[in-house]
């Protein structure tokens, strides 16, 4: 008669394979690096995401919420022109003209203020009181309490 049984082997098992009744490592370990993997991945794709809004704000341009909009329709639709167009309007140095018309608003106002002066001083008396940079308009009742 032929043994059916083979006989036990003396062979050991490499470390990645369980054992019966042991619990695998190797299906733990992968498991763990899975889910630090997507995890770090997602973290990744969301910084380059917002990667033209970061560039707005560090060097507080102008068009930052013009750029941060973009960057959510992008977002949301999964349209890649709107992310492009955030980016290269986060690149691109658009000049600040609110600035510029405040000190030209000044320069005017500071003209006005030395042309006023220069007035014979029959037309500045009441004028000049009630027309200066600053001061609230005058009635002429008050113009003239204010020459006495």
């Amino acid at each position: 008669m032929i043994n059916s049984q083979t006989p036990p082997s003396h062979a050991r098992l490499p470390w990645f394979i369980a054992e019966p009744g042991e619990t695998d490592v190797l299906l733990i370990a992968m498991g763990v690096f899975l889910i630090l993997f997507v995890f770090m991945f997602g973290i990744v794709m969301l910084r380059l995401h917002h990667l033209p809004e970061h560039i707005a704000q560090k060097e507080r341009k102008v068009q930052y919420q013009l750029v941060a909009v973009l960057g959510l329709l992008a977002m949301f639709t999964h349209e890649n022109l709107f992310w492009i167009a955030g980016l290269l309007l986060a690149m691109i140095d658009l000049p600040d003209f609110a600035g510029l018309f405040s000190r030209i608003a000044g320069s005017v106002e500071r003209i006005a203020w030395t042309k006023a002066q220069r007035r014979p001083a029959s037309a500045t008396s009441i004028c000049s009181d009630r027309q200066k940079p600053g001061n609230r308009a005058m009635s002429s009742d008050e113009a003239k309490k204010s020459e006495k």
